[in-house]
Formats: C-alpha cells, sequence, structure tokens
C-alpha cells in the first residue's frame, strides 16, 4: 500500500535528482565549452588550425566518453572521495557526473559551432576582428540555438547516469529505484521511480525546446 512516507521518499528524490542534474550540468559546461571552443578553433579548418591541441583534446574526449559511466564512477572513486570527503550520496556523485558531461558537452558546443555559416566568419576577419571578438561575437552568438538545444539534450544524458548511479548509492530517483524497487521487489516504486525520470525529461525537453525557438532568429 502507497503511503505518505513513499511519498516524501519520492519527492526528496525527484530533488536529488534535480540537484544532481542540474549542478553536474553547470560543471559540465564550465568545463566543456573552453573544450568544444578550442577544438572548433584548432581544428584543420578553424580559424586558429593547431594540430598538436586539437589532436590531444580529441584524445582526451574520445577516452572519457568511451568509458561507460558505471566504471568511470568507480574509477573516480578517489578523486570523489579526495573533493567531496565520501564516495556515496548528492554530493559526491556530482563529480563522475561532471568528467562524463564534460567531452560530451565539449562534442556538442564543437558540432554547435561547426555549423556557424563560413561567410559570417569572413566577413567578421575582413573587418579585422581578433579570435577572441571572433568566439564571442560570431561564433557563440551564432550558434546560440543550436548551443541550447544541446543543454536540453545534455540534461536529459546526465538526468539518465544520476539514475545509473543508484546502483552504487548516489542518491536521487535512480536510488530509490535500486534499494526499494529492485532489492525489494516493489513494482510500485520501480514504476512510479521510472515515471518520475522520464516526466522530468520530458520537462527538460519541452522548456529547451521553447527556449531555443524564442532564440531562433530565423524563425521570427
Amino acid at each position: 500500500m502507497w503511503t505518505s512516507e513513499m511519498t516524501i521518499m519520492m519527492l526528496d528524490g525527484v530533488k536529488e535528482t534535480l540537484f544532481m542534474t542540474l549542478l553536474s550540468t553547470v560543471f559540465g559546461y564550465l568545463l566543456g565549452v573552453p573544450m568544444g571552443i578550442a577544438l572548433a578553433v584548432t581544428d584543420q579548418n578553424g580559424i586558429r588550425p593547431n594540430a598538436v591541441v586539437y589532436k590531444i583534446l580529441d584524445v582526451v574526449a574520445n577516452i572519457v566518453r568511451s568509458i561507460p559511466f558505471l566504471i568511470l564512477l568507480l574509477l573516480l572513486m578517489p578523486v570523489t572521495k579526495m573533493l567531496v570527503g565520501k564516495t556515496y550520496g548528492t554530493a559526491a556523485t556530482v563529480v563522475p557526473l561532471t568528467v562524463a558531461a564534460a567531452p560530451f558537452i565539449g562534442r556538442m558546443i564543437e558540432s554547435s559551432i561547426n555549423e556557424v555559416d563560413r561567410g559570417v566568419i569572413e566577413a567578421a576577419q575582413s573587418m579585422g576582428a581578433g579570435t577572441m571578438t571572433i568566439i564571442t561575437r560570431v561564433l557563440l552568438v551564432e550558434a546560440r540555438t543550436s548551443i541550447l538545444v544541446g543543454v536540453t539534450i545534455a540534461l536529459g544524458t546526465i538526468l539518465g547516469y544520476s539514475a545509473m548511479a543508484g546502483i552504487v548509492g548516489g542518491g536521487g530517483l535512480g536510488d530509490i529505484a535500486m534499494r526499494y524497487g529492485y532489492y525489494r521487489y516493489d513494482e510500485a516504486i520501480m514504476f512510479v521511480s521510472v515515471v518520475l525520470l522520464v516526466v522530468l525529461v520530458q520537462i527538460f525537453q519541452t522548456l529547451g525546446m521553447k527556449m531555443s525557438v524564442k532564440l531562433d532568429r530565423r524563425k521570427r
């Protein structure tokens, strides 16, 4: 029978999931945006080609992205312990989530910037704009709609990662689904946890798409 305690537990799970997802996304973008810009700028077709820098960033991004999240979570436990003081709970889960998200976000930023019309970049260069000016005033501005769509994708992906962290006591809805749903054979808790995760993804998706449409000058 569903009780008020279960309802409170689910609400706490939603709060913890949102905390992990949003904070990890913020930190992921703090690391991923510079990486993505550097990848796009130093690419052979970028505004400042640099094969060495690009190759290093490319290898780092590919290596981290190729490691399954659960394995990455375990590998980073010593780092998590050092930074947070423990290896379980919502705060601890933010560390591996951020590391997993950063290269993924970096690749999306790179892809968004590469979509910018080359003619716009050449026009800025012909007017004497420097590298930083082109990055901040041209590349990021022109790619903002695509970048915002990427934020929506990143939120959904990180939310999924946070649920997987429940296997090792990461907190949130994934933890509830594992501890109370799977291990205790409580199908109701398992079902509600999954539904709530789906609802959160849909909310992020809807809000993100609405904001991207508003920012897309081509649809005005």
